[in-house]
């Protein structure tokens, strides 16, 4: 009885926790205006005449810059794990603005010839660097500012924000193929989103400066730099939680990509889809998505995060593939995909950041979920938009959600080994 009065005083700290995830929010936004404005910028990098190939090769610089992102995770993460959760956030959001700057400007292959694509490159290498410490550091960050009967409350709060700029990404696009010819989208509108990507940047940067210093930081932090090749410590010391964050990020990423990403070039290439309908029902999708954040995550605080994470895994696997078949022209069958789809994913993205945090001790937190979980995305969601258009060309586009099942399958199967960490101290 005492702990539930103790409960029901406690106060969210919203301001930290929004400042926390907001460059988390930075990122997602930039990476999902990337590739959902694709359809419209690919062949301002690339050579006109092919538009396929056109659109190939920009996915294949959206993929390698996801190889960027264990290397980020293993090095930003390290530093967070000696230097200081804040300072690494803040060094993450800076480099992710200006890669989004970066881009807004660049000038076209017309101008420039192969510098443009180039220039690209190296705009996306950086922002692939800053997300790989970026998702650590937040998630770690998030874990250990939180009480442990609130852990799941709290782990919320990172994609209410990453939700919120998703959509903003996504009714930007809506509003931009509803009002702009494709003409003028192709020509300059799709600058507009990276240069808002900058104002952003902005924001964040302000929010992260009042945030304090977490105190398992400050009470470890001499143990953190006394550990040797950290990287190898986690596999030899915690191998089990590495295989478990593999597989669990598996799927978790191949959702992401799949309904925040791939799904909007796939709609209106290769099903036909209208674009201004795709956007329009990713945009309800999202919303549903973050609404379910904060609800999914207190449902996490009191059944435990194990039979959500279940449940979450075979959901996907048993409908993946008939929510693939309603992919086609038609703004309802569209809606039902994007919210059927993001709602069984909010259930476990509400919490991502405490089961990342509660499998791995604070000394090394930071590169364990940094490397791992990068590594992991690189993987298997950079290159999932370069697969779903691999294909779709070669005309085999429903193996892809069969891909999805059997990464399902595997993430069940995982996550029955999770021990219950509910409402547990921080090792």
């Amino acid at each position: 009885m005492v702990d539930s009065k103790l409960e029901v005083k406690h106060r969210l700290p919203v301001r930290k926790l929004f400042a926390a995830s907001v460059g988390n929010a930075l990122e997602w936004f930039d990476w999902t205006i990337y590739a959902t404005f694709s359809i419209y910028f690919a062949t301002a990098f690339f050579p006109s005449g092919n538009d396929a190939l056109a659109q190939i090769n920009t996915f294949a610089t959206y993929a390698l810059a996801f190889f960027f992102r264990p290397l980020g995770g293993l090095l930003l993460g390290r530093f967070a794990d000696v230097r200081g959760r804040k300072p690494a956030m803040i060094l993450t959001i800076s480099l992710m603005a200006g890669g989004s700057v970066v881009i807004g400007v660049l000038p076209t292959f017309h101008q420039v010839g192969w510098l443009a694509p180039v220039l690209l490159l190296f705009a996306r290498v950086a922002q692939g660097l800053s997300l790989g410490g970026e998702v650590s550091n937040a998630s770690a960050y998030l874990g250990e500012v939180a009480p442990p009967r609130w852990r799941g409350r709290y782990s919320s709060f990172f994609y209410i924000s990453t939700g919120s700029s998703v959509l903003l990404a996504s009714v930007l696009g809506f509003v931009l193929a509803r009002t702009m010819a494709k003409a003028d989208l192709n020509a300059y509108g799709w600058r507009i989103p990276f240069l808002l990507g900058g104002v952003l940047g902005v924001i964040g940067l302000w929010l992260r400066r009042s945030i304090a210093e977490t105190e398992q930081f400050e009470q470890n932090k001499t143990r953190a730099k006394r550990v040797n090749r950290p990287l190898l410590t986690t596999l030899r010391e915690h191998p089990k939680a590495v295989g478990q964050l593999v597989g669990i990020t598996m799927l978790s990423t191949l959702c992401y990509y799949t309904f925040f990403s791939a799904l909007t070039p796939f709609a209106v290439k290769t099903r036909h889809a209208g674009d201004v309908d795709v956007f329009l029902a990713l945009s309800i999708g999202t919303a549903l998505f973050v609404l379910l954040q904060y609800p999914f995550g207190m449902l996490s605080d009191r059944i435990g995060r194990k039979p959500q994470l279940l449940a979450w895994a075979a959901a996907m696997a048993v409908l993946i593939v008939p929510l693939s078949a309603l992919i086609r022209p038609g703004l309802g069958s569209l809606i039902v995909v994007f919210c059927a789809g993001l709602g069984i994913y909010a259930a476990m993205t509400a919490l991502a950041p405490a089961i990342m945090s509660e499998l791995f001790p604070t000394e090394l937190r930071g590169l364990g979920i940094g490397a791992w979980y990068n590594l992991t995305v690189a993987t298997f969601g950079g290159t999932a938009p370069l697969v779903i258009n691999a294909l779709s060309a070669a005309g085999a586009s429903t193996l892809y959600f069969w891909y999805v099942v059997a990464a399902a399958l595997i993430a069940f199967l995982v996550i029955l080994s999770l021990p219950e960490t509910r409402g547990s101290e921080l090792s």
